[in-house]
Order: structure tokens, then sequence, then C-alpha cells
């Protein structure tokens, strides 16, 4: 393990290490006074989120050691058991918050659309490495966008809106970062603008809306505090009051006022203004230059391989971070509507925590066939 340390991307693992360690402290910080209502233990979301942290580690390790080809070999079954899951979840999953998100095995519960980001990421990968020289025709796309459709519209349907769209995005992201042409691309670009109006237009003629009732409501985000009875402007508003009140350094940590059920999911998408109310403004912005160097280091990884599932993959976790970032700053600040997406290490919850250190991991895991593709070629193999 020793020589495969020394062949990884040390500043993108440290900054790893230390989100997510940073991450677990706080959830334990905004989850203690919850967690002790509703079990009398302030620990109950923080022993939670540490046992996944540590089967992600575990995992990390075996990704680490594992070479990529082995993911090509396995992503098309783990691709099709994907959608499966999300098949029976239509049809036999339990309702939670209005969508069927959830499968549960005893006490734990995973969330198959969440790990859909990395398999298409994966499989895009791959499939766009294995065609290179097909990528002329609009055949040639239709099967790794296919399945991308397939699977972005199955989580429309739970209904689960921000996942969908960051999958659409990732999907998009990778196609025009891919090695077809450009005028496959321009084709494909126009295909789906002709699809989008004929939806918006073809829908309210059969008295069908785009936007169930929830999620009509969430576009109501403008002057959140001008509706504070309401649910569409209650958690913005406790949001900017929080941040107000961290002023440019902060209250000091720990003594967050917002923490106490003011903000009822403090420790899920709703955990960047407390963080700023404990520790102030500062921290905040050092919190965003955090995530930018990360994604830099993952992007100098896509550039530095000369393998184009390489690239791609990392174009894809770097995309990954980025939007979970971008959308849920901008729902926390009330620019756009609300979509329950979670923060990248610091929001609570397992199968995102899961996904995102198998995709870290894996980027690792190209630092290092890139570096061993260096060294042969510096010996002229």
């Amino acid at each position: 393990m020793g020589r495969l340390f020394n062949k990884m991307d040390k500043i993108l693992l440290f900054l790893t290490i230390f989100m997510f360690g940073y991450g677990l402290f706080m959830i334990f910080d905004a989850s203690s006074m919850k967690s002790f209502l509703e079990s009398g233990k302030e620990y109950y979301y923080f022993n939670k989120q540490l046992l996944f942290l540590i089967a992600s580690f575990i995992i990390t390790v075996v990704i680490i050691i594992l070479p990529t080809k082995r993911y090509k070999k396995y992503i098309l079954p783990i691709t099709v058991v994907l959608i499966m899951l999300l098949v029976f979840l239509l049809i036999s999953g339990e309702e939670s918050n209005g969508a069927k998100s959830w499968l549960y095995i005893g006490p734990f519960g995973f969330q198959p659309s969440e790990y859909a980001k990395l398999v298409i990421i994966l499989f895009s990968g791959f499939y766009y490495k294995a065609n290179a020289r097909y990528l002329k025709k609009i055949s040639s796309v239709l099967f790794p966008l296919g399945v991308a459709a397939i699977i972005t519209g199955l989580t429309l349907l739970q209904p689960d809106g921000g996942t969908g769209i960051i999958l659409f995005l990732i999907t998009m992201f990778l196609f025009y970062a891919s090695p077809a042409t450009k005028d496959l691309k321009m084709k494909i670009t126009l295909i789906l603008l002709s699809l989008v109006v004929l939806v918006i237009v073809v829908l309210p003629i059969f008295g069908k809306s785009i936007l169930n009732s929830t999620q009509a409501d969430r576009l109501n985000f403008t002057k959140p505090c001008s509706r504070y009875q309401e649910s569409s402007g209650y958690q913005v508003c406790n949001g900017y009051i929080a941040i107000n009140n961290g002023k440019l350094f902060s209250v000091s940590p720990g003594n967050s006022r917002q923490k106490y059920l003011y903000l009822p999911e403090a420790y899920t998408d709703f955990i960047f203004p407390i963080i700023v109310e404990e520790f102030g403004l500062l921290s905040g912005i050092g919190i965003i230059l955090i995530y930018m160097i990360i994604i830099y280091r993952i992007l100098y990884q896509a550039k530095r391989t000369n393998n184009i599932a390489h690239g791609l993959i990392c174009y894809g976790v770097a995309c990954y971070i980025f939007l979970h970032v971008i959308i849920n700053l901008v729902g926390v600040l009330g620019l756009l509507p609300l979509t329950g997406v979670p923060l990248p290490f610091l929001s609570y919850g397992g199968s995102f925590a899961l996904t995102l250190a198998m995709s870290l991991a894996i980027v690792q895991r190209i630092s290092i066939e890139t570096y061993n593709d260096e060294a042969r070629r510096a010996l002229g193999h």
C-alpha cells in the first residue's frame, strides 16, 4: 500500500480526509439536539454516519488496489442491477416524504439513485473509449444516452427532481466531453431541445404538469422571509438568520442557535448555514475554496492521463461534485428552488458519503495508473 500511496494525488487525499472528518464533526454538532429528542442519545446520527465512513474507507482501499479494467468488466451487469432496483422501487418501494427513493435492509436504508451518478460516469467513460472511432452517427451514442435516460427517467418518476437533474447534467457533460464529432454533438443538442419544447407544449394539452405540487411549491423561492410561516420560506429564512448570526468570524463554535430545531434538517441540506453561524463567513469562504481545489485536482488528473476512459471518469467526478456544491448552495441562499441535494463531505447521508468516497477513490486509482504509464514511457517501454 505504501507504493500506491506515493503515486496518489496527496493534495486531493489530504483534503478528502479533512473534509470527511470535518463533516462528521459538524453532523454531530448540528444533529445532537434532534438526535437526543428522537432517541435519547446525542450520538445517533453521528454513529450512523461514522459507520458509513468506516465502510467507505474499507471500500476505498479495495478500489485503490484494484486496476480500473476490473470496473470495465463489471459495469454493464452493475448498470442492469441498478435499473432493476429503480424499477422495483417504483413498483414496491415504501413512500417517504412523497417519494419512493429508499430501499431498506434491516435498519439501514440506501438510495439507488445516489449510486446511479457513479454508475453513469463509469458506464459512459468506458463506452466512449471503446467506441471512440465510431462516434460519428447518432446511432453510435444511442446506447449510452439511452441507458442514462432510463436511469434518469426512473429517478424523476420517484419523484426525485434534484437527483434527476444531476444525472441528466452529468450525462450531457460526459457526452460533450467525449470524442464524438462536433456535428454529432450539434445534432443531439437540437434533438434534446426539440424534445423539451415538445414536452412543454404537449403536457398541458392532456391536463398534465411537468412538476408535481411539491415541486411546484418550491418554485416560490424568492423573498423567503416574507413567507416565514410557509414551508417554502421557513427553512431558507432560518438559513439566512444563521448566516447573519455568524458575522465575519463566528458566534463561537458549538453555539449555533438555529440548529435547535429552527432548521429542522440542519445536519443535511442546510449544514452550510450552521457552519457559517458557528465559524463565521470566512469559514464558509474557506470551504468553498477547498471545493475549488478538490475539483481542480480532479481535473488535473483528467488532463494528465492519456486514457480516454480515465479522463472522462475524472471529468464526470468533478462535474458530480461541482453540481452538488452549486445546487445546494444556490438553494440554501434562496437563489434557486430547494431540491434536497446534499453538500459534499458535510451533509449527513450514508449513500451519498459512500458514493462520494468511491468516486474519489477511483480518481486516486486513475492517478496511480497514470503514474505507472508515465514511468513506463520514461523507460521507453
